[in-house]
């Protein structure tokens, strides 16, 4: 399991993000000028080159969000001017993108970024600018809204599957409603009917931690460990029932996929915070203050509790926690570090990444003064420590990708496999290497003593 470090702290780490940065900045540049996008968006990298991967632009965002993330970290302009020219000339398709629920990821992460750092000072720009971030956040939040499906206790915004598909990793895109919230957006859908941007949310939060995640209540027979996630809950379109449990990118629909564990612990834990900024009058017609929380906070600890218990000492977890061939790893294999090069599983660097931050943001919420505060926080602060190390950091000048040894769909093998292995390593995603840059700038302001939340780019407005 994974073992934290518990001397471990934040400003520890700052040699090593100077070198990632540098690391960072370098991959940037080589996609822009390598990539040729009129082959679609970047997805992941095959033999260290970036290819795409047709399923759904969910990764856009984050190639332009990261030149937001690194101008943030390092003042460098070509990487703002990047960020901003391309979320221009390319995104707006992804706001009006009804086929998808991935608003939270393409769009926060390139307009509710550039207009954080509007907001903070970092970055000059005249008002109309920061209106049209704040107009397009506003849409993105409406769109993602109207992808709702009813059940019979509530409801939830369904994946591109369909309207009986409820995915885990949506947890973490639903910050798009909280930001459509916080802007005070007005969601008109039938008959100039109005709809609550936060009510969806925390329906659609409650239905994914009362289905997507277990608690070792006897839900069905392998309900046998609190925390464990499915990555699909399906349900009956027309009666509104859950019907069962099921995969797209995992195993099983009964072993934990861990980049939809990931997604959780994320998603859970940065929601608390976005509800703690919130008035009590905008949460009692939704149940209340004390009972979101403690659905939320249930979630977040049950999947962060799986995470540190079901990963490496290192805290890079393998793909999916009951893929077969970790049987070949020896019974031990949780009681040393990952290895990316075994021969019979995969390890996922993108979950650690994702996972890292809501470990941090988990025990930073629960307050570091506690027991289970610390523990989140030195298990986050200790992932952070091995993706920026070898045999994680990808250093080498011609590789495109920045955090290596990630996983996309093991099942369809779209995974690229070097000849000289049996299983995918050596590559990176968009995804990983976006949320690596996310969470090494997390690291670097908590070091300098501020913060860093997706919802800083936002207040409340009477509009």
């Amino acid at each position: 399991m994974l073992q934290p470090d518990p001397n471990l702290s934040a400003p520890d780490l700052k040699p090593a993000l100077t070198r990632f940065w540098e690391l960072s900045g370098a991959k940037i540049r080589l996609i822009d000028n390598e990539y040729d996008h009129t082959n679609g968006s970047p997805v992941f990298t095959a033999a260290g080159k970036y290819t795409t991967r047709g399923w759904t632009e969910w990764t856009q965002g984050f190639e332009f969000g990261s030149g937001v993330l690194q101008f943030d970290a390092t003042g460098e302009e070509w990487f703002l001017e990047f960020a901003r020219n391309n979320t221009l000339a390319r995104m707006a398709p992804h706001l009006s993108h009804f086929g998808v629920h991935d608003h939270g990821f393409n769009n926060v992460s390139t307009y509710g970024n550039l207009l954080r750092l509007h907001r903070s000072g970092a970055c000059e720009g005249n008002q109309w600018e920061q209106e049209f971030y704040r107009l397009a956040l506003k849409l993105s939040a409406s769109v993602q809204a109207k992808r709702w499906t009813r059940t019979a206790h509530g409801g939830f915004i369904h994946s591109f599957n369909g309207p009986h598909s409820l995915f885990v990793d949506t947890i973490r895109s639903c910050r798009s409603l909280a930001l459509g919230h916080m802007l005070g957006h007005r969601f008109m859908d039938e008959g100039d009917r109005e709809i609550s941007l936060l009510g969806r949310l925390v329906k659609h939060a409650r239905a994914t931690a009362e289905y997507s995640v277990y608690y070792g209540e006897n839900r069905d027979l392998y309900d046998s460990e609190p925390g464990r996630t499915t990555h699909e809950a399906v349900f009956n379109t027309v009666s509104g029932q859950f019907r069962c449990p099921a995969t797209q990118q995992g195993y099983s629909a009964f072993s934990t996929w861990t980049r939809g564990l990931a997604w959780a612990m994320l998603g859970f834990s940065e929601q608390l915070e976005f509800i703690r900024e919130l008035n009590d009058e905008d949460l009692i017609p939704l149940g209340g203050r004390d009972e979101i929380e403690k659905v939320f906070l249930k979630a977040a600890c049950a999947t962060c509790d799986f995470f540190i218990n079901n990963t490496p000492a290192d805290g890079i977890p393998y793909w999916d926690t009951g893929a077969p061939g970790l049987s070949r790893l020896g019974s031990s294999y949780l009681d040393t570090n990952s290895d990316p090069f075994n021969e019979h599983e995969p390890v996922d660097s993108s979950a650690a990444a994702i996972g890292a931050q809501g470990l941090i943001r988990l025990g930073r919420y629960l307050d570091l003064k506690t027991k289970d505060g610390s523990r989140y926080f030195q298990a986050g602060l200790t992932v952070v420590k091995s993706l920026l190390s070898d045999p994680y950091l990808s250093t080498l000048q011609d590789h495109q990708g920045l955090i290596l040894h990630s996983i996309y769909h093991r099942p369809n093998g779209w995974d690229h496999i070097p000849e000289d292995s049996r299983i995918p390593r050596g590559e990176s995603s968009m995804w990983g290497d976006y949320h690596a840059r996310e969470l090494a700038l997390y690291i670097g302001r908590i070091a300098d003593g501020s913060d860093y939340r997706f919802f800083d780019c936002a207040q409340p407005t009477n509009e």
